[in-house]
């Protein structure tokens, strides 16, 4: 049986810009806690149909079976039902997993604190920040709430140095700073950068 450093219930954080291998990595610790032969449950955001509509999949083309939610209330519905989270311990799952936390409402931190409190693992990888290099969402409190965060670097696809930044494109072109936050896509729309070389236009 695998253990983790931290006794009981935790949360454990991935983050890092596009292309920089998060959801590789929750996928590996998912499939390792599976070969523990402990329970897990994966989810993901329903508005993620990039790779696969059951499955969360890594752009290097890994990819585990996920359940897909357009919102937290259904993620702890599915655990109250289905998993039985709420009914008798023997029949929780030990490890918990969000994949792109990012596109998740603000409910999953209560949820995720709730899981880790009693006693689960809760695994989440997603942005830290936006097309703008601004924090995204509820990524920060679930960063500072974490007991174990890791956070990936890229390539910075001009310059070869560490990407810390997610460049979206729109027709080639840097995007407008107050563009949509939320546009959902790969290659075709994004690349990694890095500090020096992260564009967002304005005005």
């Amino acid at each position: 049986m695998l253990k983790s450093p931290y006794a009981g219930g935790h949360l454990e954080v991935i983050v890092g810009p596009m292309f920089s291998g998060k959801s590789e990595e929750l996928i590996r610790r998912v499939n390792r806690s599976i070969i523990a032969r402990q329970r897990a449950v994966v989810f993901k955001p329903a508005i993620d149909t990039r790779y696969d509509l059951t499955r969360v999949a890594s752009h290097s083309g890994q990819s585990a079976e996920a359940v897909a939610v357009a919102h937290t209330d259904q993620a702890r519905a599915y655990l109250s039902g289905e998993a039985g989270l709420f009914g008798p311990p023997a029949a929780w799952p030990e490890v918990v997993a969000f994949d792109e936390a990012q596109f998740f409402d603000d409910g999953l931190v209560p949820l995720a604190l709730e899981l880790a409190d009693r006693g689960v693992r809760v695994i989440l990888a997603g942005l830290d920040l936006d097309f703008r290099g601004e924090p995204f969402g509820m990524m920060p409190e679930l960063l500072s709430r974490a007991e174990s965060v890791e956070k990936l670097t890229a390539i910075c696809v001009i310059c070869g140095a560490p990407a810390t930044r997610t460049q979206r494109l729109i027709g080639g072109a840097p995007a407008q700073y107050d563009d949509p936050v939320v546009l959902v896509g790969a290659q075709e729309a994004y690349e990694a950068r890095c500090r020096v070389h992260h564009e967002v236009r304005r005005g």
